[in-house]
């Protein structure tokens, strides 16, 4: 089970994973070694999934990324959405994909080097599904935010 003082470290690793334990120490009511020890038990116990870097935007708006909203033929069957899922998991152009309401029932964030590669990905993922009805592409402009933390509070104890 989490407490505040959990909730206070994901807060502050999410925001910055590279800061040492006695950085963490100013921000969060603990010991340096309290800290550490509950970060390795966090990780072990899987509340910290993963630790990545993020790329400046000097590197990311060189590339061509675009929103990919896929629409399902209404009678797909389990086997070809299964397929879709399987491609769309092993695809490492694909960055995101979330289950939506409305219209559309698949949204994708893509990542490619040159418009070539965008064809490619779409092509591998979603043309050759029998599952996919249709999809409409809206290309990334200009990044404005991008915040991948959530914050967490005493209600997500709860």
């Amino acid at each position: 089970m989490l407490d505040s003082l959990d909730l206070a470290l994901l807060n502050a690793v999410q925001a910055d994973d590279g800061r040492t334990a006695d950085q963490l120490a100013r921000d969060v009511a603990l010991s340096p070694s309290a800290i550490a020890r509950r970060l390795r038990r966090l990780r072990a116990d899987g509340w910290i999934a993963r630790t990545i870097a993020l790329l400046p935007a000097r590197i990311i708006d060189r590339r061509l990324r675009a929103l990919v909203f896929v629409q399902l033929k209404e009678h797909a069957d389990l086997a070809a959405k299964r397929a879709l899922t399987d491609a769309i998991l092993a695809a490492p152009g694909v960055l995101l994909c979330l289950e939506i309401s409305g219209t559309f029932d698949l949204v994708l964030l893509t990542d490619a080097s040159h418009m070539a590669a965008f064809n490619a990905i779409t092509e591998a993922v979603l043309e050759q599904s029998p599952a996919v009805q249709r999809y409409e592409t809206s290309f990334v402009k200009r990044q404005v935010k991008f915040a991948p933390g959530i914050v967490l509070s005493g209600s997500d104890l709860a």
